[in-house]
């Protein structure tokens, strides 16, 4: 629970409380058209996340994350997933600078199975595929020339198809579930490498 808490105090500062004085000249000379990034809070779950962004017009950008998690750990715990999200943007000021809002689709298969807040959770492997959509606000920050920092964070529909299994290894199929939720679709802090 204090993880959760910091996460979300540290977000809010990102958002609120860090402005970074090198935005004021933008970019020196040609604004970026594309953007290597990836997603910092990812890696606090084990999941790798590679993402890219392209400009589109002053205002605009398209960007596609993917994100990857193969491991398994003891006694058959896992979160294995793999997540493709791609995000229409619209920028306030200029592509690549400040504030931006965006809408997302995701889609994603997942294996996650002896994790998780309830005793049902922990007891049962959840294995199927995921797909939604939603709305994100985000802000860019410039660090150097080519370097920056980007918090976003994203609400939605995720619609939720999967096969309950007992949490041994192989265990048989108990039951086909679907499920849908509103709710968070998206969370990141990443750090960005701009290429003109």
């Amino acid at each position: 629970m204090k993880l959760k808490r910091s996460i979300l105090v540290y977000i809010i500062s990102l958002f609120f409380i860090l402005p970074i004085q090198a935005q004021e000249l933008l970019y020196e000379s040609v604004p970026p058209r594309f953007a290597g990034k990836v997603n910092l809070l990812s890696y606090t779950a084990a999941t790798f996340s590679i993402g890219g962004e392209m400009k589109l017009s002053e205002h605009t950008s398209f960007d596609l994350s993917l994100l990857y998690n193969p491991w398994e750990f003891k006694d058959n715990k896992k979160m294995k997933h793999v997540l493709i999200q791609p995000e229409g943007r619209y920028w306030f000021c200029e592509t690549f600078y400040g504030s931006f809002v965006g809408v997302h689709l995701h889609y994603g298969k997942y294996n996650i199975g002896g994790t998780g807040f309830t005793d049902y959770m922990k007891e049962h492997r959840f294995e199927g595929w995921l797909a939604g959509g939603g709305v994100s606000y985000g802000y860019h920050w410039i660090l150097s020339g080519s370097l920056s920092l980007e918090a976003t964070v994203g609400v939605g529909y995720t619609h939720l198809d999967y096969g309950v299994h007992p949490c041994e290894k192989c265990g048989e199929k108990i039951k086909d579930q679907t499920r849908g939720f509103f709710g968070p679709t998206r969370l990141g802090v990443s750090l960005i490498y701009t290429i003109k």
